[in-house]
């Protein structure tokens, strides 16, 4: 054991004798890896993987969306390609991307642990998710499906083509990985931590997956019984939901959104976590209202089992069960909003930085702001009605999960990209390709606000000559999206060749990941350490003295 003083700056092993990059680099030690910080990798570069394919899909998407025809995709085709950039980009893509990467990798250094408290499940959820991905690509490259990624009865039990319960069993497979991720996420949470590391000493980040994880085991169970609910009525036409044979078409709704609607907050909550990490420490501020934030985090994952109603508007439930759902999705509004009050007094009189990751977080804030604000248009039950499958749900959901998620996404990665790889990338392009994101992204779906409100229906493939015009500027923003995204790739690709060699606190900050070297030794630190300090606790209380340690360590390439 050591004390604080013992891990302050001037005292981490920049080169740990091993770390885990270099610790037996063959495929089989790294196929049958047990390190948390391994499997993280093995996820980033299938995730990358798959959000490279649904991306392809959506650029498929906007450019047959160019003009008002369906003269670049068949309309049978078109159908089968939303389907499948749904499906790749929710199942495969939003809900692992934070948790199975970042979360990952750094909730056992964040808490002090040397791993998550099951290794082996871990890289057994990989697994899973490799199956059922791999399942999944397999029947929509054979066949494809066109039902939408939400599978709606009788689309899915009746008419669609054999290859929807292929695509449902490799989803059904990769829920035990979300199950399988949140399960060892709590346990390590409650029983690993460090000494000195109490609750309220936890980085938001955690919290914000302890959340996350209780979604996950509550709801994912949820989604798996009805896709095998509608594999046997597929299989052995029991009436379940097709009213053909005596089912109820609705309660697929209900079931599906029971679980889809807190799936939102899977996506987005970790998102939420980067997000609290990086407003205090490029403030070098601490987070204004801790406890506040930290259990709004949990009301946001008890409240969103609660609002999946508010999907169903126009399904012909009750009105009063209508006028509680509404109420409800107000009210689930409460603690997002908490969390941007409390960012934006932390911005406060703060000591910015407008460093790469920083530019990721406050574009954050102001497209999510967009998105919850048009969320509350869509609880409104008489607006819904003339928006329900608009592109204003479109515009909606993207700039709450693309503009949300995938930024926070990126700030996290950039932020944390120096302790994964112990590189430095280049500041200059990742503030351009931040910028071009953040215009292109805003180009892309602000129009389709427009055009939901004037009524062009989604999930069509063609479309009145009137709308053409902002349909230009949304493929054209999508273009300019593509490109921002194309640059992270080269440039973070390149830094890990030919990047300078990060310190191991190139930010100055008090975390305990940053008391590591950069990369971490494979048991995270030479020793367990101590927590006596604060969360985001700035100075010397953290064993940080700031302004010294910024003029002596401070990187800039």
């Amino acid at each position: 054991m050591q004390n604080v003083e013992a891990i302050n700056v001037e005292n981490i092993k920049e080169e740990p004798r091993v770390s885990y990059l270099t610790n037996g680099f063959t495929l089989k030690s790294w196929l049958l890896t047990k390190d948390h910080k391994r499997i993280a990798i093995l996820y980033l570069i299938t995730v990358s993987a798959f959000f490279a394919l649904g991306g392809t899909y959506a650029s498929l998407i906007r450019l047959e969306l160019l003009t008002p025809a369906s003269d670049l995709l068949q309309t049978q085709t078109y159908n089968k390609v939303f389907t499948q950039h749904g499906i790749i980009m929710v199942f495969f893509f939003l809900i692992p991307s934070i948790p199975a990467i970042l979360g990952n990798f750094l909730i056992p250094i964040m808490i002090g642990a040397k791993d998550l408290a099951f290794p082996k499940i871990n890289l057994l959820s990989w697994y899973f998710y490799m199956a059922g991905g791999g399942l999944t690509l397999f029947a929509l490259l054979r066949g494809g499906v066109d039902t939408g990624w939400t599978f709606y009865t009788p689309y899915s039990t009746t008419f669609s083509n054999g290859y929807v319960m292929a695509v449902g069993l490799g989803i059904f497979i990769n829920g035990f990985s979300s199950i399988l991720t949140g399960l060892n996420f709590i346990v390590t949470v409650h029983t690993m931590r460090a000494p000195g590391m109490t609750w309220f000493r936890l980085p938001l980040f955690v919290w914000a997956h302890y959340a996350t994880s209780l979604v996950m085991i509550l709801g994912t169970p949820v989604i798996a019984i009805t896709i095998l609910l509608l594999a046997l009525e597929r299989l052995a036409r029991i009436g379940i939901f097709d009213p053909a044979i005596g089912g109820d078409p609705i309660l697929f709704q209900h079931l599906f959104w029971f679980y889809s609607h807190p799936a939102v907050y899977i996506m987005i909550l970790p998102g939420m976590g980067v997000i609290s990490e990086l407003i205090s420490n490029f403030s070098r501020k601490k987070i204004f209202g801790y406890e506040f934030i930290a259990f709004s985090s949990i009301a946001i994952a008890v409240f969103g089992f609660l609002v999946w109603g508010h999907h169903m508007f126009v399904s012909g439930q009750s009105i009063y069960a209508g006028l509680v759902f509404s109420f409800l999705t107000m009210v689930v509004a409460i603690p997002s909003a908490i969390k941007v009050f409390n960012w934006a007094a932390t911005l406060y009189k703060g000591q910015i930085s407008y460093d790469t990751p920083m530019l990721y977080a406050l574009f954050f804030i102001g497209l999510f702001l967009i998105g919850g604000l048009t969320g509350l248009f869509l609880g409104s039950m008489g607006l819904t009605v003339h928006l329900t499958d608009t592109y204003f749900i479109v515009a909606h959901f993207h700039y709450v999960m693309v503009g949300g998620q995938v930024l926070a996404y990126l700030g996290g990665l950039h932020y944390w990209w120096s302790k994964i790889t112990g590189k430095m990338y280049s500041e200059f392009w990742s503030k351009i390709a931040s910028i071009i994101i953040f215009v292109g992204f805003n180009l892309t779906f602000f129009p389709q606000f427009i055009l939901g409100y004037l009524g062009m229906p989604r999930r069509y493939a063609s479309y009145p000559d009137e709308f053409q015009v902002l349909n230009i500027f949304s493929t054209a923003g999508a273009s300019i999206l593509a490109i921002g995204l194309i640059i992270p790739l080269i440039y973070l690709t390149y830094s890990i060749f030919f990047g300078a060699k990060a310190p191991a606190n190139p930010w100055m900050l008090p975390g305990l990941e940053w008391r590591t070297a950069s990369p971490p030794p494979t048991e995270n630190f030479e020793e367990t350490p101590i927590v006596t300090w604060e969360a985001y606790e700035f100075g010397e209380e953290s064993g940080l003295d700031l302004e010294d340690a910024r003029n002596r360590n401070k990187v800039l390439v």
